[in-house]
């Protein structure tokens, strides 16, 4: 290596170095709230949603790069009467499948993975062929369900099945597929366990190792992970899940090993730096994250709603929002991205009941659309 070549990586580096520093101190700023500043009117939205609707858990709601409102309500362990803290982790479910589709639309922005590659292509016995990696984003693969699949054949309940112990046992008792490929929308959680499965192929890596170099760190998140319990006997989170009652908490099980679909835990702050960070081009180039947003399924209800690569959409006129809701062993999740009013909202609850539905008065108070089915009659005209 000559001199030349020497100065040239030391310049690219600094540069590096530079960006990397310049977004840090973004992240810290946009982060800083005084909590006698905050939004008196979501304050009182958010305490009458915990004293009636039994909201647990943690919010965050951000406009143009503030922070408007943030705090906690509850218990992150009922039966120990730990107080949730700002930072503490929970479950996002399905909230995470936005997430694996970044992983994927990362992996297309550096050439080493296309959309219209099939399943076949790295995995040549998978048994459901013409199966599309476009297909699995957008839920159009038709294959079944492992959740239910594995329920019946895994014989120890306590030890979490890996992704690619996943991919083997429907390779080898292909399950009856729901539908043909690309043949119509049907969200199902083995389409973003296949995709994180199709990641580690493809990499050479652990999928939560993958995630945490590629989207997480980039994004300053730094209080999130894939945690699997296939790695862990106990997954290391203090936010323990409560299933619609307090004395009844979630014990994980094998189901809480497969990833991708699920499993990633995260904070509010940590989900409001990805919304800052995707709109900075850190993640992936904002042309590939802004594809994710396009409707990919024919309306869902023949209204307003539907699904693009990852993302659940609304799309109301000159107002699109992407957003993901979550719902496994005693978590709940809600993350919303209002793309043109740069207004983000986040709900983290550990109590499984319904009141990430009572939600209407929040989103009227932003002037944002009523994110709840039913709202709407098919024209998309709000229903009184």
């Amino acid at each position: 290596m000559n001199i030349l070549t020497v100065i040239a990586c030391s310049n690219a580096e600094k540069k590096q170095q530079k960006v990397v520093q310049k977004a840090i101190n973004r992240d810290s700023l946009a982060l800083i709230y005084n909590v006698d500043e905050g939004d008196s009117v979501i304050h009182e939205i958010m305490l009458r949603l915990h004293e009636r609707s039994g909201f647990n858990g943690n919010v965050l709601v951000a406009k143009k790069g503030k922070i408007l409102y943030q705090n906690t309500f509850g218990w992150a362990d009922y039966l120990m009467r730990d107080s949730l803290k700002i930072d503490s982790r929970f479950e996002l479910a399905s909230a995470s499948k936005p997430f694996t589709a970044m992983g994927i639309m990362k992996l297309v922005e550096k050439g080493k993975l296309r959309l219209d590659q099939t399943v076949n292509d790295f995995y040549p016995e998978f048994p459901y062929p013409e199966v599309t990696i476009r297909q699995l984003l957008s839920h159009r693969s038709g294959l079944p369900d492992y959740i239910y699949f594995l329920d019946g054949i895994w014989e120890d309940k306590k030890v979490g099945v890996t992704n690619q112990e996943a991919m083997r046992l429907l390779i080898e008792h292909k399950p009856m597929r729901y539908g043909v490929p690309d043949g119509k929308h049907f969200y199902n959680n083995t389409n973003f366990m296949v995709l994180a499965s199709i990641i580690e192929k493809v990499t050479e890596q652990d999928f939560a190792v993958y995630m945490q170099d590629e989207i997480f760190q980039p994004a300053g998140m730094k209080n999130t992970a894939f945690l699997s319990k296939s790695v862990y006997d106990k997954i290391p989170t203090d936010v323990i899940g409560h299933d619609k009652i307090w004395r009844r908490s979630v014990v994980q099980n094998f189901l809480d090993g497969p990833l991708g679909d699920k499993g990633m835990y995260s904070t509010v702050q940590d989900l409001y730096l990805f919304d800052i960070a995707l709109r900075d081009g850190r993640v992936v180039n904002p042309a590939l994250a802004d594809s994710t947003y396009v409707e990919r399924t024919g309306k869902l209800d023949r209204s307003l709603f539907g699904y693009g690569y990852g993302w659940r959409l609304f799309e109301y006129p000159d107002n699109p929002i992407v957003y993901h809701t979550g719902w496994w062993h005693g978590f709940k999740s809600l993350y919303v991205r209002d793309l043109n009013n740069e207004i983000t909202i986040v709900l983290l609850t550990n109590m499984a009941n319904n009141s990430l539905n009572n939600l209407d008065k929040l989103y009227e108070y932003l002037e944002m659309p009523v994110l709840r089915k039913g709202v709407y009659n098919s024209n998309g005209q709000r229903i009184k």
